[in-house]
């Protein structure tokens, strides 16, 4: 089975304080992998050392078998890496469709082609209206992305990454900020994803993890403390310990 994320050692330490320590980590192609641990356990520095937002202190990261360590974060980009933010970064007076049309432009490297406006790229337009329909966003396809409610911005967000064409799919805590309801369908339209997508993803709400992933991994002061599926993590009393006995019954 194809590999598409592979941490080897993977350690960030600023002097003393050591956020993530040794973390060896294996995703195949398609896979759905949360990352859980409680506040202060590592997960969105990890986040940032798999992006490349931050050095690591030692350690590999291998995307698609190929070692990504060094390259700056637009460059794992273009080699198949995106992510969203705990806070959503969008383009606030674009609509919509024009925030989408023009993550696509940047892929495609029509973005640099300046004399052509985006109306002229009908190509790029049907491929953000496929997308998103896909996410349930065509009906706001006009509306400036400012005057949605939080959860569909966090929707446009997911779009913009998913306009990058993404191998792996890094979304960092998604629901964070949202009512139940809204965060369900969230979740709903992720489940929906194609499967050579691989999507790793960290959610303090664990009905949502434990509904959608596959296996989960359990961060501790940077360190892993234990990785299975939903079941065994739900039985492992350290991670009941951990998160106080407040895990879904699955």
């Amino acid at each position: 089975m194809t590999t598409a994320l592979r941490t080897e050692g993977l350690s960030k330490s600023w002097g003393g304080f050591v956020a993530n320590s040794q973390i060896s980590l294996s995703l195949p192609k398609g896979a759905r992998h949360a990352l859980i641990g409680p506040n202060g356990a590592g997960k969105s520095t990890f986040i940032n050392l798999l992006t490349g937002v931050l050095a690591p202190s030692s350690g590999e990261v291998f995307l698609m078998g190929e070692r990504v360590t060094h390259l700056a974060p637009h460059e794992r980009v273009k080699r198949g890496m995106a992510r969203t933010f705990q806070i959503n970064t969008l383009f606030p007076g674009l609509t919509v469709l024009e925030s989408v049309v023009l993550a696509i432009c940047e892929r495609s490297g029509a973005a640099r082609i300046w004399h052509r406006t985006v109306a002229g790229r009908r190509a790029e337009i049907d491929e953000a209206w496929d997308l998103l329909a896909r996410l349930h966003l065509d009906r706001d396809a006009d509306r400036p992305t400012r005057s949605l409610p939080y959860g569909r911005q966090r929707l446009v967000e997911i779009a913009l990454a998913l306009a990058a064409r993404p191998k792996l799919l890094l979304l960092d805590e998604p629901a964070a900020g949202i009512p139940t309801g809204e965060s369900s369908e969230i979740f709903d339209v992720i489940a929906g994803l194609p499967d050579d997508v691989t999507i790793l993803f960290i959610e303090h709400d664990m009905d949502l993890v434990f509904r959608f992933a596959r296996r989960i991994t359990v961060l501790v002061g940077g360190k892993p403390l234990t990785e299975g599926t939903p079941d065994e993590i739900a039985a492992d009393p350290r991670v009941r310990e951990v998160y106080l006995g407040e895990l879904p019954h699955v």
